[in-house]
């Protein structure tokens, strides 16, 4: 149970209901914004000692029923609701050690055989452990960086006054916000493991825009939207892209398709003569 984290996770899901989303009056003399805790603690059915001491840092650890209380007064959705339940530590997971970054042979001939649509495979850190040509073609030459730079969120916030900081992709500010929600849930899982918190430093302390997105303990991740990427070779291409979690590891599918026949497809297919990359690389 990490006890500031969940203070801190509390507080900011607290603040951000308003008392008429709960059916409660809004009162007069409201000086905080959102709920008031002893309000949170009539909707979760628990006393408001109980949640003011885990608010503060100093709660003993929350059964799943208050949980699940406290989860449904403050309008968690599925996302928000494991990521509580992992900050109270009710999930398992070793706390120092990340899960292996290994691609299976099954995931590496998956990506192999999507030969018309780009696809990488992340880890909760957002670490790139694989792709496919065409994936560095839309994207970049992951094989022509180090280990260490093949981190979306190091490219992403690190390197602000590059034009394709972002890769090209029009709705940014979506795209930042679910790659820092699946380092969120990395941290919840692995709390203990120092690569994480050096990784979170470092983007602290290099990134206003990340620290906001951190600090707002905001958690979306989308696991299917449509984005436009803004090429530099062949314009705007908009395509639908799908994160499909690989099952046993801690590693995620991120698949970008294109409607056959489609201008977007025939950009694509521009893309794998113009662009292809090899997909292995050494570390």
């Amino acid at each position: 149970m990490d006890k500031h984290a969940l203070a801190a996770y509390l507080r900011s899901r607290r603040e951000r209901i308003q008392p008429q989303d709960v059916g409660l009056p809004q009162g007069l003399r409201r000086r905080t914004p959102g709920l008031r805790r002893e309000e949170v603690a009539q909707l979760a059915h628990i006393s408001t000692d109980h949640y003011s001491r885990l608010e503060q840092a100093r709660g003993r650890h929350p059964s799943r029923q208050v949980l699940m209380g406290i989860a449904h007064a403050l309008r968690l959705s599925d996302q928000e609701r494991t990521h509580l339940f992992s900050l109270a530590g009710e999930l398992e997971h070793d706390r120092h050690r990340l899960p292996s970054r290994e691609v299976a042979p099954a995931t590496a001939a998956l990506l192999e055989r999507l030969a018309d649509s780009p696809a990488l495979v992340v880890d909760n850190t957002c670490q790139v452990l694989a792709w496919n040509p065409l994936a560095a073609a839309l994207f970049e030459d992951f094989s022509a960086l180090r280990a260490a730079d093949r981190n979306l969120l190091r490219r992403v916030f690190l390197r602000p006054d590059s034009e394709r900081a972002t890769y090209g992709i029009t709705d940014h500010r979506r795209f930042m916000t679910s790659a820092v929600g699946y380092l969120r849930v990395g941290t919840s899982r692995y709390p203990g493991n120092a690569e994480l918190r050096s990784l979170i430093a470092e983007l602290l302390n290099g990134s206003t825009d990340f620290a906001e997105l951190w600090n707002s303990h905001e958690l979306r991740i989308d696991h299917h939207a449509r984005q436009v990427v803004q090429h530099p070779q062949v314009g705007p291409i908009e395509l639908d892209f799908d994160i499909l979690t690989v099952p046993d590891r801690d590693q995620q599918v991120v698949l970008f398709t294109a409607e056959p026949g489609s201008d977007a497809y025939h950009n694509l297919q521009l893309l794998k003569v113009i662009g292809t990359q090899r997909m292995d690389a050494p570390t």
